[in-house]
């Protein structure tokens, strides 16, 4: 899946290299100019990340940053703040706005691609493609692939990609008790319009793909309130083919 980020940046030669580095690292760039801007594209569809210059006309990145932060919607999204200011003070007031990182200007687009892997890694592992290994399941996002081990073997299960992204949401984040309404938005996205109930379809089709290997009963149903994923789940034995 890739990723968008949101620049927010006032300066074209800025928001041209920064688009230019993260298309190179494999990611979607959103440019805008300002805060009317920025907000008419995170209206349409929430990125995964925003870039956000300090110094914007208008409303400055500062302000931004605390009405995204005021908003139920954006409130959780990742933002690194970009800006020419670097005094202690400076970074105290965008850290404590709610920004996830702090990067002053001149700086190296290297760094920042480093950055938001980090800050990605940190607040939204999903999106990320790291493996992460549960109990005996692997589960390699790089290779779209999840592994069960038995013994010295690995076997190999077969998962739609809906299911898929479902399984790798609930591996980064195991042990929290989710909404519908919180996994629909994470693995669909926010402009997607479904029935929350659609959800439940999907959590049968990936119990029923773990079903073969023990693991079927790894996403419980919490009643009133969604589904959780256990970190230290009891498999059950694994069926074994006729």
């Amino acid at each position: 899946m890739q990723i968008s980020v949101l620049i927010v940046e006032d300066e074209p030669a800025i928001i041209e290299l920064l688009a230019a580095n993260l298309k190179h690292a494999g990611m979607h760039p959103l440019p805008a100019r300002d805060v009317t801007v920025a907000s008419a594209l995170i209206a349409e569809v929430l990125p995964d990340l925003i870039v956000l210059d300090w110094m914007l006309p208008g409303v400055s990145g500062l302000q931004f940053m605390r009405q995204l932060r005021a908003d139920f919607r954006t409130r959780d999204v990742p933002v690194i703040m970009l800006t020419a200011r670097d005094e202690e003070q400076d970074r105290v007031d965008g850290l404590e706005a709610g920004a996830d990182d702090y990067l002053a200007k001149p700086f190296s687009p290297k760094e920042l691609v480093a950055r938001i892997k980090a800050v990605l890694r940190r607040r939204a592992p999903q999106l990320t493609d790291d493996a992460v290994t549960i109990g005996r399941l692997t589960l390699d996002p790089a290779t779209r692939r999840l592994f069960v081990k038995d013994d010295d073997a690995e076997l190999l299960v077969h998962l739609g990609p809906t299911e898929f992204k479902l399984l790798h949401f609930f591996m980064t984040h195991p042990e929290r008790v989710h909404s519908r309404t919180l996994v629909l938005d994470q693995v669909w996205g926010d402009h997607v319009f479904i029935e929350e109930r659609t959800i439940d379809v999907h959590i049968k089709r990936l119990r029923a793909a773990l079903k073969p290997v023990g693991y079927d009963a790894i996403i419980e149903t919490v009643r009133g309130s969604g589904y959780r994923l256990s970190r230290e789940p009891q498999p059950r034995r694994m069926e074994k083919a006729a």
